[in-house]
């Protein structure tokens, strides 16, 4: 029988192409249904941007566009990254679970309001439009 999920290794790079924050993405095969992925900064004191960033790059991700639903788990405290989702989303519940917290959501149809700034798969500046 074959494995029925795909994974995807999303990373955002800083100038100096250091890897500063980063996401594992995993998608059942076929278009529509949930798409889950963990996200994370690999140092608490990232500069502002880069989480937004990497939620965009994760968005942008075909694969989570064909989807009807995300499932994210974000370190618990990391605002910028539950904003970030919550604007990408439609109808979206967020709980704790110990240190992380847990985001679920609807995917929205055209890439939700942020699709036209999103950052690429590979590298990113950190700065986003209307990012403090």
């Amino acid at each position: 029988m074959t494995n029925p999920e795909k994974s995807r290794h999303v990373e955002i790079k800083d100038e100096g192409d250091q890897t500063v924050a980063e996401a594992e993405v995993t998608t059942a095969s076929g278009p529509e249904g949930t798409v889950r992925t963990s996200m994370h900064a690999k140092d608490a004191y990232v500069r502002p941007g880069y989480r937004a960033s990497l939620v965009d790059a994760v968005m942008d991700l075909p694969e989570v566009q064909a989807s009807d639903r995300v499932e994210a788990a974000i370190p618990y405290g990391d605002s910028e990254s539950l904003e970030r989702l919550r604007e990408r989303t439609e109808h979206a519940q967020a709980r704790a679970a110990g240190a992380t917290t847990l985001f679920d959501a609807n995917v929205p149809s055209g890439g939700g309001p942020a699709g036209d700034q999103a950052v690429g798969e590979q590298s990113a500046d950190g700065e986003q439009p209307g990012e403090a």
